[in-house]
């Protein structure tokens, strides 16, 4: 299976937006899947679940962070890179999506919302954000379509 179909796998098996667009891929940037799903633990549901940023858009940023990170201080090159991948993810991802944020996506508060209808938003809209910033990412990071387990 690609990465893609990783990612909304391991959403669809229970790990948040953040986790599955981060742990899909992190193996191909020298980070194992368990480290990866603790670290993108906390950015589900817009960040602990307030509606901020969506998640799969925070993991897909972590991504680009692992590729393209500054590590020292006389780098300067890979933070403005990095910053001008974020940006262009962020561009597609609103051009598709036609926000980042997981409040204005799920179209429910997350904390005091329903939650027979952020359930059925969750089987719908975050699959597409995951699926979506699965496909961005890929594309900008230029990531082979490997076999994953």
């Amino acid at each position: 299976m690609n990465h893609e179909l990783g990612a909304v796998d391991l959403f669809e098996h229970g790990f948040n937006c953040a986790q599955s667009v981060f742990a899909a891929y992190s193996e191909s940037f020298g980070m194992d899947r368990e480290t990866a799903l603790k670290l993108a633990s906390s950015f589900g549901g817009g960040l602990g679940r307030l509606g901020m940023t969506c998640g799969a858009v925070s993991g897909a940023a972590m991504l680009i962070s692992l590729k393209y990170s500054m590590t020292s201080l006389e780098d300067k090159t890979s933070r403005e890179k990095n910053y001008a991948m974020v940006q262009d993810f962020c561009q597609r991802f609103a051009e598709r999506n036609k926000s980042l944020l997981c409040s204005d996506l799920m179209g429910v508060d997350l904390i005091i919302g329903d939650k027979a209808l952020i359930e059925q938003r969750v089987k719908t809209v975050c699959v597409k954000a995951v699926r979506d910033a699965a496909e961005i990412v890929e594309d900008l990071l230029e990531i082979e379509s490997l076999v994953i387990d």
